[in-house]
């Protein structure tokens, strides 16, 4: 493989990004932080090097036939530019709800856009379809051996850039083939140099394969960091990962958000959720092995991020950053009462957001955000509010408090009786909101609806139903032919506080 990294053509299409230090992060974690600045590629991607060395190698037989491949995204970007670049007709298959940015961006470069199904698996299914009737050549976005060396020329640049002194590299995962190159490279040079993949918790293919030895295949991804929403990795990056990688470590949302915000503040320039992985595990690792004084490399792998996004990211930020606090607190529903709340909890503290409604004459419920100076600040809280007497639950994980009920707290109904909870991903395409809620309809009746609108390629939607006990097990039976991603959050403790 090292020597297919050096003989790589990428640079007929690709430039060499820069490795720049981040004096800001460098003195918040305490070690020397280097972000390779993928996001600056003329697709905004690293994608662009592995799609151009694969087209760039091709036989002219081939080359005649045309190139095909399947993506939302960044690899469609990249095989489109490629195409271009080299006079090739290129055909891209993206789902219908793929943002209509990406779909001009990949016309603008020349190529044929066909759009079919609701995700990459459908498109992909549709591509291999067109592949085998049209005898186009297929362009595999990781799996493939000269992808790999295409993607591993960062590497390089890299050890060129930083003259060798560097202790870990941080690179984002999905199917394997950005840091199956990446690692082949350094592992061949310099073994000392730790390889280590970020995951996001709900898209973590990799890390499991490698946990359990054998390529695992997941039953449902994660829809923020869509750029490494893989379901199944590589075979070729499968095995160059066992060999090459140290470690993965996995990221929640909040994380990425907060690393997406870094990364502006260092560069002045919004990364993709995706291209903000290796940051984000950079400082998870930093801060759970106090690690002090190293030099640390994060791969922005990408910078196409949908606007309407941002507003979702700076919400989840402060959490991101262990900045927020978020409990559900309950006090007598007694004059003064509220009053003495804010006196006794609130007084020396910044409060980032306070819900409260009168719901019943005993006890009141409050949703409240507080600022917290970390993880220890979050502890003490809830420590205080113990001693003060009042009864909280900590929400700041809550996964159902922080998308859903912040922005309803309020609407609980003495009328909805026998009711059942669950959160839903559902494609978001034009009229999809209320096709889902027409087939949601249909069959019961429907007593708490929310959907917010976040900017991404999957909506989310919280549904209350009126479920008699004795059709529970005909309303599973027709979720599970819904074929909607769903969770059951009728026994979240928020769930009775609030809605």
């Amino acid at each position: 493989m090292l020597k297919m990294i050096l003989t790589s053509r990428v640079y007929e299409a690709a430039v060499e990004t820069p490795l720049e230090e981040s004096p800001s992060l460098s003195a918040l974690l305490g070690n020397r932080v280097l972000l390779k600045r993928e996001d600056l590629q003329p697709v905004f991607s690293f994608k662009l090097r592995g799609a151009y060395n694969k087209i760039a190698h091709l036989a002219t037989e081939d080359r005649a036939k045309g190139v095909i491949a399947a993506s939302a995204g960044n690899h469609a970007q990249g095989v489109a530019f490629a195409a271009d670049r080299l006079g090739i007709e290129a055909t891209i298959v993206m789902p219908v709800t793929t943002p209509q940015i990406k779909v001009e961006a990949v016309r603008k470069r020349g190529a044929e856009v066909v759009l079919h199904g609701d995700s990459y698996s459908d498109a992909a299914e549709r591509c291999q379809q067109i592949q085998q009737q049209s005898g186009k050549v297929y362009i595999h976005p990781f799996d493939d051996d000269l992808v790999i060396a295409g993607q591993g020329t960062i590497a390089d640049e890299i050890m060129r850039q930083s003259r060798g002194e560097i202790h870990s590299v941080f690179v984002p995962v999905g199917g394997g083939g950005l840091i199956s190159g990446v690692g082949s490279y350094f592992k061949a040079l310099d073994p000392s140099i730790r390889v280590i993949g970020v995951e996001p918790f709900d898209s973590d293919a990799m890390y499991r394969s490698l946990e359990m030895g054998k390529r695992t295949h997941l039953e449902s991804v994660g829809i923020f960091a869509d750029g490494v929403a893989v379901r199944d990795v590589g075979k070729r990056t499968f095995e160059f990962c066992r060999n090459c990688v140290d470690e993965i470590i996995r990221v929640d949302t909040d994380e990425i958000c907060s690393a997406i915000r870094d990364n502006y503040q260092a560069t002045r320039s919004i990364v993709e959720p995706a291209g903000a992985l290796a940051l984000a595990g950079l400082k998870r690792y930093v801060r759970s092995r106090q690690v002090q004084g190293e030099t640390l490399v994060a791969i922005n792998s990408g910078a196409n991020m949908n606007f309407e996004r941002l507003r979702y990211v700076a919400e989840r930020t402060l959490i991101g950053e262990k900045q927020e606090a978020l409990f559900a607190v309950s006090i007598p529903e007694t004059p003064g009462a509220l009053r003495r709340f804010c006196q006794e909890v609130l007084a020396e503290r910044n409060v980032t957001e306070f819900n409260y409604r009168l719901s019943g004459r005993q006890q009141a419920h409050i949703f409240v955000g507080i600022a917290v100076g970390g993880e220890q600040g979050r502890w003490d809280l809830a420590q205080e509010l113990q001693e003060l007497g009042y009864t909280a639950i900590d929400l700041t994980d809550n996964e159902l408090a922080k998308t859903h009920i912040r922005y309803m707290v309020g609407g609980k109904s003495v009328q909805a009786t026998q009711e059942v909870l669950y959160r839903f991903w559902f494609p978001e395409r034009p009229g999809a909101l209320g096709r889902f809620l027409e087939t949601m309809g249909a069959n019961w009746n429907i007593s708490l609806f929310h959907y917010r609108m976040q900017g991404g390629d999957y909506g989310r939607v919280l549904i209350g139903m009126e479920i008699p006990a004795r059709e529970k097990e005909a309303l599973t039976a027709f979720l599970a032919q819904l074929g909607y991603r769903y969770v059951e959050e009728t026994t979240n403790p928020a769930y009775p506080l609030f809605l």
